[in-house]
């Protein structure tokens, strides 16, 4: 099993930054890839960065430059740093890890969520 905490998240005004965090434990062998997505009202949810173990990382068109995807593999932790935010970043964000179990099995997992609000 996997325990997944998810921080960061909160109220900012438009043109501020937030970082969120995102750390697993658990029976975990290697995380293969870490992800955040978020889902606003009403719509799916999106993608909006990646990294790979390699470090390769993607973002969304409308977060690059804006956006930095960054992790601690040895802490099993991804972290995503928002500035220029805008109230289109309103969301709830979700930290996706792709896990190695020390079983030998693969399996995606989420984080619990966490709510960013830009606004004045």
């Amino acid at each position: 099993q996997v325990h997944i905490v998810e921080s960061g998240g909160g109220l900012v005004q438009p043109g501020g930054s937030l970082r969120l965090s995102c750390s697993a434990s658990g029976s975990i062998a290697s995380i293969q890839a870490m992800s955040w997505y978020r889902q606003s009202p009403g719509k799916q949810r999106e993608l909006v960065a990646g990294i790979l173990s390699s470090g390769a990382t993607n973002y969304t068109d409308a977060v690059e430059g804006r956006f930095t995807i960054s992790r601690d593999s040895h802490k099993n932790t991804v972290y995503l740093q928002m500035n220029s935010l805008t109230p289109e970043d309103t969301a709830i964000y979700y930290c996706g890890f792709y896990i190695l179990w020390t079983s030998g099995g693969l399996a995606y997992s989420w984080g619990q969520g966490t709510q960013v609000t830009v606004s004045s």
